[in-house]
């Protein structure tokens, strides 16, 4: 399995500009900035959600600590 994390997507992306920078036919060009427009949104998805896990993750660490006071 692929992992799926920020750094993982965002990479993609950037290989996607490239790939579009590099495109002489508009429809490559168009279709490889579809692809970074989409990988970059998978990447904010994936930090969102490792920030979401990371604030969960204090949070019950703070709830544990509180109750073993």
């Amino acid at each position: 399995m692929v992992s799926q994390t920020y750094e993982f997507y965002a990479a993609r992306a950037q290989e996607s500009a490239a790939e579009a920078e590099a495109a002489t036919l508009d429809n490559v060009r168009e279709r490889a900035l579809r692809s970074e427009a989409t990988w970059q949104t998978l990447a904010k998805q994936a930090r969102d959600v490792a920030n979401q896990r990371r604030k969960l993750e204090e949070q019950k660490a703070a709830e544990r600590e509180s109750a073993a006071s």
